[in-house]
Order: structure tokens, then C-alpha cells, then sequence
């Protein structure tokens, strides 16, 4: 009797040991998940916050809709960016999702004209196409005539 109650003893310790582990690693990774994921994301917020605040006019900006353009003035919460020679809009500074500084804007240049280095379709692969609709045509044809019949 004396030995099933040491038995019991000794699985209830083991148990609650297993337990507290169980709860400190739950612990571990919630504190890894704060320092990993949440702390930096909360400072990228603050940067982007302090970014809006300080904006000013003749800055190049780049909004969240991916929207490239020069803040003409500020008024309040608002901000005048003009997108194209001659075309003003307004917008919220909430809606500035980053201030580019001047050596950026050649990376932007450069990815604008990326589009005029592409090459045209090969013409081959538009006159196989066009021998293969005829081929299509003629069995379409073939089927009509035998529907007839």
C-alpha cells in the first residue's frame, strides 16, 4: 500500500512538471513571436508615421496604391501631389506609404523604361497559328458536308 502511494506521488510530480514546461514553452514562443514579428513591424509603423508628419512640398513620395509623385502642399491631414505634369490630386497623408529620397528616384527611372527593351514576338509563332486555324476550318468544313449527307 506504502508503494502505490509513492507511485502516485511520483506520477502527479511528473505531470505537473510536464505541464509547467508545456506552459513555459507556449510562453517562449508568444515572446519570440513579439520580438520577431510584432516589435519591427510596430517601428516600420512609427518610421511611416513620422515620414507623413514631415512630408513637404517638392518631396517625391510613393503612395499605398503604388502611385509615384511630388507633393506640391500640404494642408492639414491633406497633401496636393501632382502625378503628371499639370495633374494635381489631393490625398491623405495616411495615404503616403513612403518619402524617396533623391538617389532612389534613378531606381525608379530605370524600372519605368525596362518595358521598351522588351522584344517583339517572334512572327513564325504567328504563322504556325494561322496554318493551324486552317486546318480548323477545313475539318469544320469536312463535318458540315458529312452532317448533310
Amino acid at each position: 500500500m506504502g508503494t502505490l502511494a509513492a507511485t502516485v506521488a511520483a506520477t502527479s510530480t511528473k505531470s505537473s512538471s510536464s505541464s509547467f514546461t508545456f506552459i513555459l514553452l507556449i510562453a517562449l514562443v508568444f515572446i519570440g513571436f513579439y520580438f520577431l514579428m510584432i516589435r519591427p513591424q510596430r517601428r516600420r509603423q512609427q518610421q511611416v508615421a513620422q515620414q507623413q508628419k514631415t512630408v513637404s512640398p517638392g518631396a517625391r513620395v510613393r503612395t499605398t496604391a503604388g502611385m509615384y509623385a511630388t507633393v506640391i502642399a500640404t494642408d492639414g491631414d491633406d497633401v496636393i501631389l501632382e502625378v503628371a505634369p499639370g495633374v494635381e490630386v489631393r490625398y491623405l497623408k495616411r495615404a503616403i506609404m513612403e518619402v524617396i529620397a533623391p538617389g532612389d528616384e534613378n531606381e525608379v527611372a530605370e524600372d519605368d523604361t525596362s518595358y521598351a527593351d522588351d522584344e517583339p514576338e517572334d512572327v513564325e509563332d504567328h504563322e504556325d497559328a494561322g496554318s493551324e486555324e486552317e486546318h480548323d476550318s477545313s475539318r469544320d468544313d469536312d463535318l458540315a458536308t458529312s452532317d448533310k449527307d
